[in-house]
């Protein structure tokens, strides 16, 4: 019944006509006749048998390479049909769904594939949207050699692309405090600190014995040693400003989506050089990305969106609540003065921290809006950078249309005192 129903106008013309040529034949008794009636009807029903019978029996799996891009670039997505009957198949659409932000969507014909035939077919989607988008699921129209027939068949795997922000390369730079506790080094040696500062272990196995301690092992009747090194941990902030009034712009190249591919290329930058680093946003803690697993901090900005959000202060509470941090950076649109007051009660002697500024009234320049910036916010957006830089905030100004690459190097520059 499903082949029947799957008829193409060509097959019920053949039934149809069939059908007529037969009941003529048994009017006239015209046994010639009756044999072509016969013909003409058992062509549609043995197609539609032939078709159905495919439809049940074909295999389908799909490779996406990458499965994580950035915007603008490409990923292939692979499609291997394998036909796991004893019959060729006949005529094949085949049709991948994608969303929108993918392009169109993808349509193939393969003639034929043989009895245990492998099809493979290769096609390249990108956005220039950031999400995570999903791939599939497949269908193949399956038609028979005279186009009798013509099935759909809807596979139900899908597959997920993840497309993340923009990543700019940033140049190296000297950040003072990027470790907690303070200090150049990511260790600091305490053998030299005295006998009676040491703070020993029990020994282990393999420990080489210049390291016992030989007071504490002989108050506590067991060997210790000495701790050659205490491992300082690594850790800093990252806060991303989403609040949809405090950005300009819509699209790729609006503010926020500018903000986020920084955030992104910060995270990823400072993760490489050896920093755990905790995301932040204004709704609060978000994620923690450990040291070189910068790909989840992409695949959580990949889905991050505007939020309604008026404030910065559950974000500087979150900041505030989990401490620690001898690095903060801010990347933040409009800012007015009284949250650019909350922002400095963060710094404070032994913690760098860097404001990453977006210049909102060149997006409104660029926008053809250069009008609604008015003198206010001009002044507002003067008086929140200087109460950072008061605070000992180093301030980096992002205009549109800039690379972050270039003012980067501007964080190396520690301009205030501790």
């Amino acid at each position: 019944m499903t082949g029947l129903k799957a008829l193409t106008p060509r097959g019920r013309s053949f039934l149809a006509s069939g059908a007529a040529a037969l009941l003529c034949a048994l009017v006239l008794g015209e046994q010639d006749l009756l044999r072509v009636a016969v013909l003409i009807i058992a062509m549609p029903l043995l197609a539609s048998l032939v078709v159905a019978r495919t439809r049940y029996r074909l295999a389908c799996a799909r490779r996406l390479s990458p499965a994580r891009v950035q915007t603008g670039e490409d990923s292939t997505v692979t499609l291997r049909l394998e036909n796991v009957t004893r019959l060729p198949t006949g005529l094949l659409l085949v049709e991948d769904t994608l969303q929108y932000a993918l392009g169109a969507r993808p349509r193939f014909v393969l003639d034929r594939v043989e009895s245990r035939g492998i099809r493979e077919i290769d096609y390249k989607v990108s956005s220039d949207l950031r999400g995570r988008f999903p791939i599939g699921p497949l269908s193949v129209r399956i038609a028979d050699p005279f186009g009798l027939v013509e099935l759909t068949r809807s596979f139900t795997i899908t597959d997920t692309l993840v497309v993340t922000p923009a990543v700019v390369p940033l140049p190296p730079v000297r950040l003072s405090g990027e470790y907690s506790g303070g200090g150049d080094s990511r260790t600091r040696s305490v053998a030299a600190a005295g006998d009676d500062d040491v703070a020993p272990r029990e020994y282990r196995h393999g420990d080489d014995l210049r390291r016992v301690h030989w007071r504490s092992t002989a108050r506590r009747g067991e060997l210790m040693v000495r701790r050659e090194e205490q491992e300082w941990q690594s850790r800093g902030a990252l806060l991303l400003d989403t609040r949809r009034h405090a950005h300009r712009g819509e699209g790729p190249r609006s503010s926020f989506e500018v903000a986020v591919s920084a955030a992104a290329s910060i995270g990823v930058h400072l993760s490489a050089e050896g920093l755990a680093l905790r995301l932040v946003t204004d709704q609060g803690a978000r994620h923690v990305v450990d040291t070189g697993q910068s790909w989840s901090l992409l695949d959580t900005l990949a889905v991050i969106r505007p939020s309604t959000a008026r404030s910065l202060e559950h974000g500087v509470s979150a900041l505030r609540q989990g401490g620690g941090e001898g690095l903060i950076i801010a990347v933040l649109g409009a800012l007015d003065p009284g949250e650019a007051r909350l922002l400095a009660q963060l710094r404070h002697p032994g913690v760098t921290a860097i404001a990453v500024l977006l210049d909102l009234a060149s997006w409104e320049r660029a926008s053809g809006h250069a009008a609604s910036w008015d003198d206010v916010a001009a002044a507002e957006a003067q008086a929140a950078r200087s109460v950072l830089t008061g605070s000992g905030w180093r301030v980096l100004d992002l205009p549109a249309g800039e690379s972050l690459a270039g003012v980067w190097p501007q964080a190396g520059n520690d301009r205030s005192a501790a």
